[in-house]
C-alpha cells in the first residue's frame, strides 16, 4: 500500500472519529454478514458509528488526535465503535450486542486517554449513565427543600401556622411602641 493510500485512510479514521475520544474496539469478523449487518443498522439508529480498521493505520490516526492507549486492543480484525449518549450508553450497547450476536467480542476501549480491557468495558457498562447520574443529583439537591416543605404543610400546617403567630406577635411588638 503506498504512503498517499495510507494517509488518506488515516486522514479518513480521524475525519469520522473528529472530537470523539472515548472509544471502544470489538472483533466482529466471525460475525456472518447478514447479522452484521442488521447490528450495525441497529447501531446506526442509536447514533452509534462503526468502523472496520486496519491496525496499523488506526493506531497511527488515533496517536495524531493524541490517543494512544488504544494500542494493546488493536491486534487481530478490529472495528472501532464510538458515539451514542455517553461512554456508559456505548459499553451497554456493545455488551447487549456481543450477548445478542453470536461471535461478537469485545477486545477493549478507551475512556478520557485510559486503556480498558474487555472486562472493564464490561463493568463499565453496569454503571449509571449520564441521566442516571444527573437524576441522583437532582434528588440529592431537591431532598432538604423537600424535607422543609414537608415540615411546613405536614400535620395540617402546625409549623406554618406557628411561624405565621410569631410572625404576628413580633409585628405588633413592634408597632406599639410607635402608637404611644
Amino acid at each position: 500500500m503506498s504512503k498517499h493510500v495510507k494517509q488518506m485512510m488515516i486522514n479518513e479514521i480521524r475525519s469520522q472519529i473528529g472530537d470523539c475520544r472515548d472509544l471502544l474496539v470489538v472483533d466482529s469478523s466471525k460475525v456472518e454478514a447478514f447479522t452484521e449487518n442488521k447490528w450495525r443498522l441497529a447501531l446506526h439508529k442509536k447514533k452509534i458509528r462503526a468502523l472496520g480498521v486496519k491496525n496499523a493505520v488506526a493506531r497511527r490516526a488515533l496517536a495524531d488526535i493524541g490517543i494512544t492507549s488504544l494500542d494493546k486492543a488493536l491486534t487481530g480484525a478490529s472495528t472501532l465503535i464510538w458515539g451514542g449518549e455517553d461512554i456508559v450508553a456505548l459499553a451497554k450497547e456493545i455488551v447487549a450486542s456481543a450477548k445478542d450476536v453470536k461471535n461478537l467480542a469485545i477486545k477493549g476501549g478507551t475512556l478520557s486517554g485510559t486503556a480498558l480491557s474487555a472486562q472493564e468495558v464490561d463493568a463499565l457498562s453496569k454503571s449509571p449513565g449520564k441521566k442516571e447520574l444527573l437524576g441522583q443529583l437532582v434528588t440529592l439537591f431537591l431532598s432538604p427543600g423537600a424535607r422543609l416543605g414537608g415540615a411546613l404543610l405536614g400535620a395540617g400546617g402546625r409549623l406554618a401556622g406557628q411561624v405565621q403567630a410569631i410572625a404576628e406577635k413580633t409585628d405588633d411588638a413592634a408597632a406599639e411602641p410607635a402608637a404611644s
